[in-house]
């Protein structure tokens, strides 16, 4: 006897699939229950993801911009130069947020998906409800741990793992350390702003934009880094869980017969 999740064949001193943890017996989708697509949500949320990371490097970057600016309006002795970075920066980072936002929706919405498709799932434990793939990204001090429990959850019901990815514990780790330290280095950023001169017209004055612009580069390098990290993670992760999941509802459709092909009439020789 083979499972019907995975393919393996099973042994009657289990009682369950030792592979997929399958019931014995069970089909790979409970009827009745209903299924959600996810690869299309998935490429999408991807994309976004993808997109957001890259135009939060590029702002993490900016300041080199600012860095060669207030050296040019130092050697011109233009303050008026110093308004760039800032318009810059300002578009910049409503690009990224625009990106952000969309990516965080459509991550929302596919966690939600995968979820749900693990209710239908013989052999899934799920600990959280589904409604929690969604209230626990919006949850104050909640978001610190539910969404984790969330994806981990779907990762082990959806991947065949008894023990959570080390794939998810990695994305995780690198989306705090993104989180908290984005918000600690704009604090940062905000409080050396302050201190700067508004219109600078000596030496020291223009080399203080400078050395501002040094610091926030150093400051943006570690949540450039879990950006990048957990950016990555997350996509692997969506990839592979939204190919397991399509594969296992793909596998418990139905194959419904075609229809006969009856034979062609025959065709009488023309009469001369």
């Amino acid at each position: 006897m083979r499972c019907q999740t995975c393919g393996d064949p099973t042994s009657p001193e289990h009682n369950d699939c030792q592979r997929c943890h399958t019931p014995l017996g069970q089909p790979a989708v409970t009827p009745g229950l209903p299924t959600y697509r996810v690869r299309g949500i998935g490429l999408a949320a991807n994309i976004a993801v993808g997109a957001t990371a890259v135009l939060y490097l590029v702002v993490a970057l900016s300041p080199l911009i600012g860095m060669a600016m207030a050296r040019q309006a130092r050697a011109n002795d233009d303050a008026d130069l110093l308004l760039g970075p800032l318009l810059i920066g300002g578009l910049l980072s409503l690009l990224m947020l625009v990106a952000h936002l969309t990516a965080a929706v459509l991550v929302i919405i596919w966690t939600w998906r995968t979820r749900k498709n693990t209710d239908a799932f013989p052999g899934a434990l799920p600990t959280l409800g589904a409604g929690w793939a969604i209230a626990g990204w919006l949850v104050p001090f909640a978001n610190f741990v539910v969404p984790a429990r969330v994806v981990a959850n779907v990762a082990r019901d959806s991947l065949w793992r008894r023990f959570t990815p080390t794939l998810v514990v990695v994305w995780w780790c690198a989306w705090l350390l993104f989180s908290v330290g984005d918000r600690v280095s704009s604090r940062l950023d905000d409080r050396a702003y302050e201190q700067l001169p508004e219109t600078p017209s000596t030496d020291a004055g223009y080399q203080a934009y400078v050395d501002y612009y040094g610091d926030s580069l150093l400051r943006n390098s570690l949540p450039a880094l879990g950006c990048a990290i957990a950016a990555v993670t997350l996509i692997v992760l969506i990839h592979r869980i939204s190919a397991a999941q399509e594969a296992r509802i793909a596998r418990a459709a139905p194959v419904w017969p075609t229809a006969p092909v009856w034979p062609a009439a025959p065709v009488w020789p023309a009469t001369p």
